[in-house]
């Protein structure tokens, strides 16, 4: 009876430290379709007891769910805006940022579409509704469908901050839940015009254009101008299973390869 107590006692001691904990990673769409689980796929793989919980909904999600609790890291297309810092702030708390990677917004077009080349001119012009068909920027005519990301969204802030001096989209935009619904209309529709993570932008049927001659290539992260950082962030500093995850993902060789499998540019 004894050495069955012991027995008991020595399964229930092994079960314990055997226990994968859990991190609930929530925010970007960008991050959270592909690379993120693709990390956390080969963390665990490599025999990490870590158990994850992975929530795609918006950059804006991330800094809800650090706020509330339901997350140890978030994910973030864009910086934190200076009026959600507030918000820590006033609960007294604080956040701490790590760069992901580099990301560069393309834009893309129907692979039938001639046009290869767009100025930046052009593509704020075409997003904010003053250019509305195809033959005002040297194309086929047919009236230019506008696909972007919704407004929970960071690439849909970054892009505008960065491709459209900030300025409104157009009224006749059509608002999509993330990266793979808008290669997916404007691979549907010849005359549809979107932007995307890189990560997202070599389908099939569609493509990248140039802006002003430059290509959204890793190589042209310094001179293309829609290159962006992505951000995880956590509560102050990340402690325990996330501190090492997290450094895991930004400084080993093996996350960097996925990073860039992906399409991303990892972390130097």
């Amino acid at each position: 009876m004894k050495a069955l107590k012991s027995l008991a006692i020595g399964s229930a001691l092994i079960a314990t430290s055997t226990a994968a904990d859990k991190i609930t990673i929530k925010g970007s769409d960008t991050l959270g379709a592909k690379m993120v689980p693709q990390l956390s796929e080969v963390y665990t793989a490599l025999g990490n007891h870590v158990k994850f919980e992975i929530a795609a909904e918006g950059s804006s999600s991330a800094f809800k769910a650090l706020l509330d609790g339901t997350a140890q890291i978030g994910m973030s297309s864009r910086s934190v805006k200076e009026s959600e810092i507030n918000k820590f702030t006033a609960k007294g708390k604080s956040l701490k940022e790590t760069v992901a990677g580099v990301d560069m917004i393309a834009v893309i077009v129907n692979g039938a579409n001639g046009i290869s080349n767009l100025t930046k001119e052009q593509i704020e012009g075409i997003f904010t509704g003053s250019i509305s068909d195809w033959s005002e920027v040297g194309g086929t005519p047919g009236k230019i469908s506008i696909y972007t990301r919704n407004e929970t969204s960071g690439t849909y802030k970054t892009f505008q901050k960065l491709a459209m001096s900030k300025k409104d989209y157009s009224s006749n935009a059509q608002k999509q839940a993330g990266n793979t619904q808008i290669v997916d209309q404007v691979f549907k529709n010849s005359k549809g015009i979107g932007y995307v993570g890189l990560a997202y932008a070599n389908k099939e049927g569609i493509k990248s254009v140039t802006i002003d001659g430059v290509a959204g290539t890793p190589e042209n992260k310094a001179s293309y101008s829609l290159s962006r950082n992505l951000y995880y962030y956590t509560l102050g500093e990340p402690t325990g299973s996330t501190k090492k995850f997290l450094d895991w993902a930004t400084s080993s060789k093996i996350a960097s390869k996925i990073v860039t499998k992906v399409g991303f540019i990892p972390v130097k």
